[in-house]
């Protein structure tokens, strides 16, 4: 792997079975399809580009049952375009015989009427993927007609434009300030940030994130203690834009998603903005209840499946759950680390299951040995995977029981599982384990309470610690004594732990 190649968090994936059961039954897919299968064999008439015509758009909106809907039929209109562009429905002109297949037909003039037939529209090839075809082949339909959404939802307002058109306006592009890489680069920047933080498990649809804050993560800077005004109007612009967005792809089956309450919008030379301040709006302090009239947005597992394949085709290292079960446990250590726990703890699964227990503790108690910077979280990882295993792996842990790297997790294993015989390790043996476990701590999370607390314990509970600490052979001594001064509350007990630091280094010169 490329070390400057983006890399993110692993997430967990449904199997493509339920995956595709989702993708069908999303609102959009599904009225295609419901669609594809009323125009049939035999076809229906429709106009200029496949378009349906008037009563052909009535009995459509009625028969999706959306007639009573005030946007039924733009409901409609939506899907039959899904249809047309994903394959379900298939459209020829007729030509100048009135048959289908050449140039459209038009009037005495040579110009279709307005609501004259252009041609005929017939179920398309792709529909039989929906019945007959695998998980993966349904997968791939849904996701090629996501990204004819996506294109829209990055797209200006085109009733906008026909307004200006029809009020006898010029079209100008120049003049609708649009960007259409920038606005396609922010929509996929947004729904990364969703991305994110599901992978790092802090939203999926039981806590969705408020619009604000996803609007706040793209515009406010990192560095900017107080958002100033104009940064707060920016943020209050980009979440009308992705209230638009959003609407347009939830019934897609990419996110779940609550729509900005209508009360809150005002229109204002034409254009929506956000009545009330967002500056007010905290995603952790107000009532859950107030922040949801902001909108409230969260990746369904069809949206971590595309925003995944959208990363991997943009170049980014975005693995999934299980992508490490056939590699070794190498491999495996090397990833845990960085992984959140209920990802690594499947990944860790998902691994161990593919081995009998024996051989996957003697493959893990390998690939945990090594006194390069990256050993001690590699033994934590090992460590870990080992509490999955039971009483099977037994054998393999017992012949590491010597070994100065392994011998100190081996035992700790040994006795979490009431095995008998545990030999007791000797002090020198004790002192490098705890050196190694605080080395891994510190790599994986930094100075954290947990591992304040575990300083605490360790200097109360053996005097003299230092002095028998800093004589330990391992790489990460110095810097677990030095951390060790920085933790601790004490003064006496820090400054302590710092000189017996400077000792080990001084010892390792």
């Amino acid at each position: 792997m490329s070390g400057d190649r983006p890399t993110m968090p692993p997430v967990r994936l449904p199997s493509d079975a339920e995956l595709a059961r989702d993708a069908l039954a999303a609102p959009l897919l599904a009225r295609a399809a419901k669609l594809a299968r009323w125009a049939g064999k035999e076809g229906i008439p429709v106009g200029v580009g496949g378009e349906l015509l008037a009563e052909q758009l009535r009995a459509a909106t009625e028969l999706l049952g959306l007639a009573g809907d005030e946007d039924g039929d733009a409901y409609a209109m939506d899907a039959w375009q899904h249809a047309l562009d994903t394959g379900l429905v298939d459209f020829e002109e007729f030509d100048e015989t009135g048959e289908t297949g050449g140039a459209a037909v038009g009037d005495e003039a040579g110009e279709p009427g307005e609501d004259e037939p252009r041609g005929t529209a017939v179920a398309g090839e792709e529909l039989a993927t929906l019945t007959s075809g695998s998980p993966a082949d349904i997968l791939e339909l849904w996701l090629a007609g996501l990204d004819n959404v996506l294109a829209d939802a990055a797209a200006p307002d085109l009733g906008d434009i026909a307004d200006r058109i029809a009020e006898g306006g010029d079209l100008d592009l120049d003049s609708l300030d649009w960007d259409p890489e920038g606005e396609a680069d922010f929509l996929d920047g947004v729904l990364g940030n969703l991305y994110l933080l599901t992978a790092l498990e802090q939203s999926d649809a039981e806590r969705p994130v408020p619009l604000p804050a996803l609007a706040a993560s793209m515009i406010v800077p990192d560095d900017m203690d107080e958002p100033t005004d104009d940064i707060l109007e920016e943020v209050s612009d980009a979440m009308m834009r992705l209230d638009d967005q959003f609407r347009l792809l939830a019934p897609t089956g990419i996110i779940a998603y609550r729509p900005v309450d209508e009360s809150l919008i005002e229109e204002v030379d034409g254009e929506g903005h956000i009545r009330e301040s967002v500056d007010a709006v905290d995603s952790e302090s107000p009532e859950e209840e107030d922040v949801s009239r902001y909108g409230m947005v969260s990746l369904t597992p069809l949206g971590v499946l595309a925003v995944r394949a959208r990363m991997q085709d943009a170049g980014v290292d975005a693995p999934a759950v299980g992508d490490l079960a056939d590699q070794g446990a190498d491999a495996l250590l090397a990833a845990l680390p960085g992984h959140p726990e209920t990802a690594a703890r499947a990944e860790a699964e998902l691994w161990l299951a593919r081995r009998t227990p024996v051989d996957a503790a003697r493959e893990l108690l390998a690939a945990g040995r090594g006194s390069d910077a990256d050993g001690p979280s590699r033994r934590l990882a090992c460590q870990q995977t080992l509490s999955l295993l039971g009483t099977g792996a037994e054998p393999a842990v017992r012949e590491v029981l010597d070994d100065r790297e392994l011998g100190g997790l081996a035992r700790v294993w040994l006795a979490e599982h009431g095995a008998a015989d545990v030999p007791e390790p000797g002090e020198d043996m004790v002192f490098w384990l705890t050196v190694d476990t605080i080395a891994a701590q510190l790599a994986v999370s930094g100075d954290t309470d947990e591992l304040r607390g575990l300083v605490e314990g360790l200097v109360g509970q053996h005097s003299g610690f230092f002095d028998a600490a800093w004589r330990v052979d391992h790489p990460a001594t110095a810097d677990v004594l030095e951390a060790m001064g920085r933790l601790h509350p004490e003064k006496k007990v820090a400054k302590e732990a710092r000189k017996a630091a400077f000792k080990a280094r001084s010892q390792r010169r």
